[in-house]
Protein backbone atom coordinates (compact mmCIF):
# COMPACT_ATOMS: atom_id res chain seq x y z
CA UNK A 1 0.00 0.00 0.00
CA UNK A 2 1.50 3.58 -1.29
CA UNK A 3 0.74 6.73 0.88
CA UNK A 4 1.71 10.04 0.71
CA UNK A 5 2.02 12.08 4.33
CA UNK A 6 1.24 15.40 3.24
CA UNK A 7 1.29 18.95 4.10
CA UNK A 8 0.71 22.81 3.01
CA UNK A 9 1.40 26.04 4.19
CA UNK A 10 -0.58 28.92 2.81
CA UNK A 11 -1.15 32.55 2.93
CA UNK A 12 -4.37 32.15 4.72
CA UNK A 13 -7.65 30.32 5.01
CA UNK A 14 -9.81 30.48 1.91
CA UNK A 15 -8.82 30.09 -1.79
CA UNK A 16 -11.58 31.78 -2.66
CA UNK A 17 -10.53 34.85 -0.94
CA UNK A 18 -7.47 35.00 -3.47
CA UNK A 19 -5.17 32.76 -0.95
CA UNK A 20 -2.21 30.91 -2.70
CA UNK A 21 0.27 27.79 -1.51
CA UNK A 22 3.44 28.51 -0.58
CA UNK A 23 4.67 25.51 0.61
CA UNK A 24 4.24 21.28 0.03
CA UNK A 25 5.57 18.83 2.15
CA UNK A 26 5.30 14.90 1.56
CA UNK A 27 7.23 11.86 2.34
CA UNK A 28 6.42 8.70 0.35
CA UNK A 29 5.19 5.64 2.32
CA UNK A 30 4.72 1.44 1.17
CA UNK A 31 3.18 -0.49 3.67
CA UNK A 32 3.96 2.45 6.21
CA UNK A 33 7.53 2.11 5.97
CA UNK A 34 9.41 4.94 4.85
CA UNK A 35 10.96 4.45 1.36
CA UNK A 36 12.94 7.79 1.28
CA UNK A 37 10.91 9.56 -1.35
CA UNK A 38 10.18 12.81 -0.41
CA UNK A 39 8.40 15.53 -1.79
CA UNK A 40 9.44 19.35 -0.84
CA UNK A 41 8.95 22.83 -3.08
CA UNK A 42 8.31 26.27 -1.70
CA UNK A 43 6.21 28.35 -3.90
CA UNK A 44 5.74 31.81 -4.94
CA UNK A 45 2.19 32.81 -4.26
CA UNK A 46 1.88 35.49 -6.51
CA UNK A 47 0.38 38.21 -3.43
CA UNK A 48 2.63 39.62 -0.70
CA UNK A 49 2.44 37.40 2.15
CA UNK A 50 0.03 39.07 5.44
CA UNK A 51 1.63 39.74 8.18
CA UNK A 52 -0.48 37.17 10.01
CA UNK A 53 1.01 34.18 7.61
CA UNK A 54 4.40 35.28 8.07
CA UNK A 55 4.26 35.29 12.20
CA UNK A 56 2.93 31.42 11.73
CA UNK A 57 5.62 30.28 8.53
CA UNK A 58 8.13 32.54 8.94
CA UNK A 59 8.11 32.90 5.11
CA UNK A 60 8.16 36.46 3.89
CA UNK A 61 7.88 38.12 0.30
CA UNK A 62 11.34 38.42 -0.04
CA UNK A 63 11.83 34.87 0.16
CA UNK A 64 8.84 33.59 -1.98
CA UNK A 65 9.64 36.13 -4.47
CA UNK A 66 12.05 33.84 -7.23
CA UNK A 67 10.32 30.44 -6.05
CA UNK A 68 8.43 29.02 -8.51
CA UNK A 69 4.67 29.23 -8.97
CA UNK A 70 2.30 26.92 -8.70
CA UNK A 71 1.61 25.88 -12.29
CA UNK A 72 5.48 25.12 -13.16
CA UNK A 73 5.50 22.89 -10.41
CA UNK A 74 2.07 21.28 -11.18
CA UNK A 75 3.55 18.41 -13.18
CA UNK A 76 6.41 17.26 -10.59
CA UNK A 77 4.07 17.24 -7.93
CA UNK A 78 1.84 15.21 -9.77
CA UNK A 79 3.98 12.60 -11.02
CA UNK A 80 5.68 12.39 -7.47
CA UNK A 81 1.88 11.41 -6.52
CA UNK A 82 1.74 9.50 -9.40
CA UNK A 83 -1.25 7.10 -10.27
CA UNK A 84 -1.94 4.50 -7.43
CA UNK A 85 -1.51 6.25 -3.71
CA UNK A 86 -3.36 7.86 -0.50
CA UNK A 87 -2.78 11.03 0.88
CA UNK A 88 -2.75 11.22 4.68
CA UNK A 89 -3.21 14.72 5.65
CA UNK A 90 -4.11 16.45 9.17
CA UNK A 91 -7.14 17.98 8.52
CA UNK A 92 -7.55 16.70 4.86
CA UNK A 93 -10.46 19.14 4.06
CA UNK A 94 -8.14 22.47 4.33
CA UNK A 95 -5.15 20.99 2.37
CA UNK A 96 -7.24 19.17 -0.61
CA UNK A 97 -9.64 22.33 -0.87
CA UNK A 98 -5.97 24.34 -1.64
CA UNK A 99 -4.24 21.78 -3.55
CA UNK A 100 -7.03 21.05 -5.37
CA UNK A 101 -8.20 25.31 -6.24
CA UNK A 102 -4.48 25.18 -7.60
CA UNK A 103 -4.70 22.67 -9.73
CA UNK A 104 -7.83 23.92 -10.73
CA UNK A 105 -6.09 27.26 -12.11
CA UNK A 106 -3.07 25.82 -13.19
CA UNK A 107 -5.73 23.78 -15.73
CA UNK A 108 -4.52 20.55 -14.26
CA UNK A 109 -6.77 17.14 -13.04
CA UNK A 110 -8.67 17.70 -9.80
CA UNK A 111 -7.58 15.10 -6.61
CA UNK A 112 -9.96 13.36 -5.50
CA UNK A 113 -11.21 13.46 -2.02
CA UNK A 114 -12.04 9.60 -1.39
CA UNK A 115 -8.17 9.67 -1.84
CA UNK A 116 -7.35 11.67 1.30
CA UNK A 117 -7.40 9.80 4.80
CA UNK A 118 -8.11 12.82 7.59
CA UNK A 119 -5.67 12.08 10.95
CA UNK A 120 -7.93 14.69 12.58
CA UNK A 121 -11.14 12.32 12.59
CA UNK A 122 -8.69 9.09 13.15
CA UNK A 123 -7.28 11.18 16.73
CA UNK A 124 -11.24 12.49 17.36
CA UNK A 125 -12.13 8.76 17.08
CA UNK A 126 -9.67 7.07 19.30
CA UNK A 127 -9.65 9.74 21.60
CA UNK A 128 -12.81 11.46 21.73
CA UNK A 129 -12.95 14.90 23.68
CA UNK A 130 -9.46 15.18 23.59
CA UNK A 131 -7.48 17.96 21.85
CA UNK A 132 -6.22 16.64 18.20
CA UNK A 133 -3.96 19.12 17.18
CA UNK A 134 -0.49 17.85 15.56
CA UNK A 135 1.02 19.19 18.68
CA UNK A 136 -1.09 17.78 20.96
CA UNK A 137 -0.84 14.52 19.22
CA UNK A 138 2.85 14.45 18.96
CA UNK A 139 2.87 15.07 23.18
CA UNK A 140 0.59 11.96 23.49
CA UNK A 141 2.93 9.49 21.81
CA UNK A 142 6.38 11.53 22.98
CA UNK A 143 7.18 12.49 19.40
CA UNK A 144 9.89 14.99 19.82
CA UNK A 145 8.42 18.50 17.89
CA UNK A 146 11.04 21.18 19.41
CA UNK A 147 12.05 21.95 15.84
CA UNK A 148 8.54 22.97 15.20
CA UNK A 149 9.40 26.74 16.02
CA UNK A 150 7.33 27.67 13.06
CA UNK A 151 4.95 25.98 10.98
CA UNK A 152 6.81 24.05 7.91
CA UNK A 153 5.07 21.47 5.44
CA UNK A 154 8.31 19.42 5.20
CA UNK A 155 8.47 19.16 9.02
CA UNK A 156 4.87 19.39 9.60
CA UNK A 157 4.40 15.98 7.39
CA UNK A 158 7.50 14.36 8.98
CA UNK A 159 5.69 14.25 12.40
CA UNK A 160 2.38 13.84 10.87
CA UNK A 161 4.29 10.21 9.38
CA UNK A 162 4.82 9.03 13.33
CA UNK A 163 1.46 10.31 14.64
CA UNK A 164 -0.41 8.50 11.73
CA UNK A 165 1.48 5.15 12.33
CA UNK A 166 0.74 5.64 16.08
CA UNK A 167 -2.92 6.40 15.45
CA UNK A 168 -3.20 2.98 13.37
CA UNK A 169 -0.84 1.14 15.76
CA UNK A 170 1.68 0.20 13.63
CA UNK A 171 4.67 3.34 14.04
CA UNK A 172 8.37 2.17 13.01
CA UNK A 173 10.98 3.47 14.62
CA UNK A 174 13.22 4.81 12.55
CA UNK A 175 11.59 8.04 11.43
CA UNK A 176 13.62 11.15 11.42
CA UNK A 177 12.63 14.37 11.57
CA UNK A 178 15.20 16.18 8.42
CA UNK A 179 13.32 19.59 7.35
CA UNK A 180 16.79 20.03 5.30
CA UNK A 181 16.91 16.65 3.32
CA UNK A 182 19.87 15.90 1.38
CA UNK A 183 20.05 15.15 -2.18
CA UNK A 184 16.69 17.68 -3.40
CA UNK A 185 16.96 18.16 -6.86
CA UNK A 186 14.73 20.85 -8.60
CA UNK A 187 12.15 19.14 -8.98
CA UNK A 188 11.30 19.15 -5.08
CA UNK A 189 12.24 15.78 -4.94
CA UNK A 190 14.65 14.34 -2.27
CA UNK A 191 16.57 11.25 -1.48
CA UNK A 192 15.39 11.45 2.09
CA UNK A 193 17.05 8.32 4.87
CA UNK A 194 15.55 7.45 7.64
CA UNK A 195 17.73 7.28 11.05
CA UNK A 196 17.52 5.73 14.37
CA UNK A 197 15.51 7.42 16.93
CA UNK A 198 18.15 9.11 19.15
CA UNK A 199 16.36 8.20 22.45
CA UNK A 200 14.87 5.32 23.13
CA UNK A 201 10.66 5.47 23.84
CA UNK A 202 9.53 5.92 27.77
CA UNK A 203 8.26 2.42 29.01
CA UNK A 204 4.43 2.94 28.88
CA UNK A 205 3.89 -0.20 31.16
CA UNK A 206 2.67 0.83 34.70
CA UNK A 207 4.15 -0.64 37.89
CA UNK A 208 0.99 -2.15 38.55
CA UNK A 209 1.13 -3.63 35.54
CA UNK A 210 4.88 -5.23 35.83
CA UNK A 211 3.41 -6.32 39.17
CA UNK A 212 1.03 -8.52 37.97
CA UNK A 213 2.71 -9.97 34.57
CA UNK A 214 4.94 -10.91 37.40
CA UNK A 215 2.44 -12.77 39.48
CA UNK A 216 0.74 -14.31 36.69
CA UNK A 217 4.00 -16.23 35.32
CA UNK A 218 4.46 -17.22 39.61
CA UNK A 219 1.23 -18.80 39.01
CA UNK A 220 2.17 -20.70 35.76
CA UNK A 221 5.15 -22.68 37.60
CA UNK A 222 8.87 -22.82 36.53
CA UNK A 223 8.18 -25.10 33.01
CA UNK A 224 5.73 -22.31 31.88
CA UNK A 225 7.27 -21.57 27.93
CA UNK A 226 6.54 -17.47 28.71
CA UNK A 227 8.80 -17.63 32.04
CA UNK A 228 11.73 -18.21 29.19
CA UNK A 229 10.93 -14.50 28.13
CA UNK A 230 10.25 -12.78 31.69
Amino acid sequence: MREIVLDTETTGFEPAEGHRIVEIGAIELVNHLPTGRVYHQYINPERAMPAEAFDVHGLGDDFLRDKPRFGEIAVAFLEFLGDDFRLVIHNAAFDMKFLNAELGWAGRSLLPMDRAVDTVAIARRRFPGSPASLDALCRRFAIDNSAREKHGALLDSELLAEVYLELIGGRQPDFALSHAPEGQSGDGISSWRPEPRPQPLPRRITSGEAAAHRAFLEGLGDSAIWRRFD
